[in-house]
């Protein structure tokens, strides 16, 4: 079969594969919900008295689509972060957007705040170390790609002795819940309208790129003698990369492994060409993470376990056999 008719067929398998996922968070749980009562709830066919249509529209819908979103973020965050640093285990967690995203979130936490609170200086402190690493990186010149990753590694590890910290002085009943934001949880999720619209925004600026993206995966030189603006889209791409990771961080807290392992995973499967790799990689990356948390509130329910224990316990022996298989290569 033809390179590009397979990457289509991946492409649309990913797209059902993404609505089977958000079918089947719909109906798993605590409470099964039969498939006909999930269609009935979404088409408004069902009795407003009817708890099945109160667990689907209220409850497992926003959770599936706020999974879905931040899944699709963090995986295009990933796949654009590979392709700017040239490296196909490059993760945006790297640069430090989701250390400075937790320094947030617990500090809205220590003060007493919720929700919005939180959310709101979750981005904030996203923000202030997508500016810090880009600052440092920058310097009085051009980064490197090796600077801008060497940066990106002391920023985190500053934000992670911030983070213990706060977890040090932290009161006893806030403990809990500061650990399980820093797990990842989708619990919590009062409005997935942002990080949706986040994933769209972040989509329409990036694809127009696609080919730009591909001759930049080749080397800045050979970009930059077919015409590409390297500098000018090495930045486009850095920032859309840090705030798709920030719009993720925020809304479900620290969620690791699906930025590395999902666009490594895509690449193999349909090639490197952007203008296909980015759409699939963010719908592997949303279904992913949707099955993830639907597992995680079902494996041991009515107990909900944090969805990035999950996506950690997948990753961790995902990304040990691509090193191995990149080690015989």
């Amino acid at each position: 079969m033809p390179t590009r008719r397979r990457a289509l067929l991946v492409l649309v398998l990913l797209a059902a594969a993404s609505l089977a996922s958000l079918a089947l968070a719909l109906a798993l749980g605590s409470i099964a919900v039969p498939p006909g009562a999930v269609f009935a709830a979404l088409l408004g066919d069902g009795a407003a008295t009817d708890p099945g249509v109160a667990i689907v529209l209220e409850l497992r819908l926003p959770r599936a689509l706020a999974g879905f979103a931040c899944g699709g973020l963090l995986a295009l965050a990933g796949a654009l972060m590979q392709v700017l640093l040239r490296n196909p285990l490059a993760d945006p967690y790297v640069l430090g957007i989701s250390g400075g995203a937790g320094v947030g979130a617990l500090c809205a936490m220590l003060l007493g705040l919720a929700g919005v609170g939180i959310a709101g200086f979750s981005f904030l402190g996203a923000l202030a170390a997508m500016l810090l690493v880009f600052g440092l990186a920058h310097g009085d010149g051009s980064w490197t790609q090796t600077r801008l990753l060497l940066t990106g590694v002391v920023v985190a590890s500053g934000c992670g002795a911030v983070v213990a910290l706060i977890l040090t002085v932290a009161p006893e009943q806030k403990i809990h819940g500061m650990l399980f934001w820093l797990m990842g949880d989708l619990s919590q999720v009062a409005d997935v309208a942002p990080a949706l619209v986040a994933l769209a925004v972040a989509l329409a600026i990036a694809l127009p790129c696609a080919r730009e993206l591909n001759l930049l995966a080749r080397g800045a030189e050979q970009a930059l003698a077919l015409g590409v603006a390297v500098p000018a889209l090495r930045r486009l791409v850095y920032f859309v990369a840090a705030l798709a990771t920030a719009a993720a961080v925020t809304t479900a807290g620290s969620i690791g492994f699906i930025g590395l392992i999902v666009p490594h995973l895509v690449r193999l499967a349909i090639g490197n060409d952007q203008r296909l790799l980015l759409p699939a990689a963010a719908l592997a990356g949303g279904a992913l993470l949707v099955l993830a948390d639907t597992l995680a509130r079902s494996i041991v329910a009515p107990v909900q376990l944090p969805v990035g224990v999950l996506t950690a316990l997948i990753g961790v022996p995902v990304f040990l056999y691509l090193l191995g298989r990149g080690a015989q290569r």
